[in-house]
């Protein structure tokens, strides 16, 4: 193993050249390709055989140099210039001289606007068919937003047209504005960046990507890919207005809004501040006389209710209700009062009859009741002179009283018996 093949450490580093030449070995190893980019420079001095070109990647902040016969530069038609789109045939080269490293071409084509069409409608294919086109991924942008992101070139007329319609409808919009290169090699790069910093502002409630028209090369930026997708990814709505209105780079199908101008974008970003107070002034109307008219139904509703005899004379109802119950209560009181009169009545004519039937009254016309007494005391009542031989003692009661007798044992027949004054018999069988 020779010393520039042994691994190179601290005590035996490789020299520069060892280096230089490993690494041009290695590039040597590469093959020819080809490569798309943008002509950032084209340096072909009089009286030198090489050309230099810059070709820059548009979708990204990279780039890399060109080398090649200053004929075949020259032999380009259209002649190259700065912006132009080309497909370069090339080998990667290390310049071990100087240690540089660049891309030895042999053949330069310019990507006409056929060519460029063809690549957006592939391209505009490809991202339909991933759905970002799709109308329901889209979002409304607000009423009226808290701060609208502009993104547009340095004073541009597009600029001046947004800002100035947006303020004459609405003076107190509030605008973020990044002024980008919106065209050439560096378009793509600063739009992604100032899309992801007002994508990161809170205050920023929409973004508007605004560029007055151009021809398609002009325009070409807002149909990269890789803005696209960045705009499809945004969380806050993005309104797209590019150019005229025949103008429809992929940037106004992937947006939320397509605006055809940026004066329409101006129009549609904000309300028109004498439309809404007009709109109000209607509300307002509206509201008054659908307040009037309820208004008016319901006083219609209460003086038909007051019109009501309830509602008319509140007492009239309960005076009536009261002399009702008045009378129903007379009728009540009388009611008692005749069948306690007639009980009354009835109870006096049974007492009568009862005092009448009752043996006090039969005692009181001089009638007795005469009882024999044993020793048990009196006993029944003495129906036959039978059943009181001499000697029986007797307990005879009259009205007033009654008197202890003793049996003589002396009989009367009945036809001795005397009739009382009252015309009824009186005494009592002989004792």
């Amino acid at each position: 193993m020779t010393r520039s093949d042994a691994p190179s450490s601290a005590d035996e580093p490789w020299p520069v050249r060892t280096v230089a030449r490993k690494i041009t070995e290695w590039i040597n190893r590469l093959g020819a390709v080809w490569v798309e980019g943008q002509v950032t420079q084209v340096s072909a001095r009089p009286g030198t055989s090489t050309a230099f070109l810059t070709l820059r990647d548009p979708s990204a902040d990279m780039s890399m140099t060109l080398t090649s016969p200053v004929g075949l530069v020259r032999g380009v038609e259209p002649p190259l210039t700065d912006g132009s789109r080309v497909v370069v045939h090339g080998k990667p080269t290390f310049f071990a001289g100087r240690g540089t490293f660049s891309l030895r071409v042999d053949e330069i084509r310019t990507v006409g606007v056929g060519e460029l069409l063809a690549r957006i409608e592939r391209l505009r294919r490809l991202l339909d068919a991933e759905g970002l086109f799709d109308p329901r991924r889209k979002r409304r942008p607000p009423f009226l937003p808290n701060k609208i992101g502009l993104i547009t070139g340095r004073a541009s007329a597009a600029e001046r047209d947004v800002l100035t319609n947006a303020r004459d409808r609405w003076p107190g919009a509030r605008f973020r504005v990044i002024t980008v290169a919106v065209q050439g090699v560096s378009a793509v790069p600063q739009i992604l960046t100032a899309l992801s910093t007002l994508e990161r502002d809170p205050e920023v409630d929409v973004i508007v990507i605004a560029r007055g028209g151009g021809s398609v090369e002009d325009l070409l930026p807002f149909s990269d890919e890789a803005l696209c997708r960045a705009v499809a990814s945004c969380r806050t709505p993005v309104m797209s207005a590019i150019g005229h209105e025949p103008d429809t780079p992929l940037l106004d199908h992937v947006a939320d809004v397509r605006c055809s101008t940026p004066t329409d974008a101006g129009k549609r970003v904000v309300p028109d501040v004498a439309e809404e107070f007009e709109r109000v002034g209607q509300m307002r109307d509206r509201g008054r006389r659908a307040l009037r008219g309820w208004v008016n139904r319901e006083r219609e509703l209460l003086d038909a209710l007051r019109t009501r005899p309830v509602l008319a004379d509140p007492h009239g109802p309960l005076d009536r209700r009261a002399e009702k119950v008045d009378a129903l209560r007379e009728r009540a009181r009388r009611a008692v009062l005749n069948a306690l009169s007639t009980e009354r009545a009835g109870l006096t004519a049974t007492t009568a009859r009862l005092t009448t039937l009752g043996p006090a009254a039969t005692l009181a016309r001089g009638y007795a009741v005469v009882q024999r007494i044993t020793p048990d005391g009196a006993h029944g009542v003495l129906r036959s002179v039978a059943d009181a031989p001499p000697g029986t003692r007797l307990r005879v009661r009259v009205a007033d009283g009654a008197v202890r007798v003793t049996a003589t044992g002396e009989r009367e027949r009945p036809d001795d018996e005397h009739v009382g004054q009252d015309g009824d018999s009186g005494g009592t069988p002989g004792a």
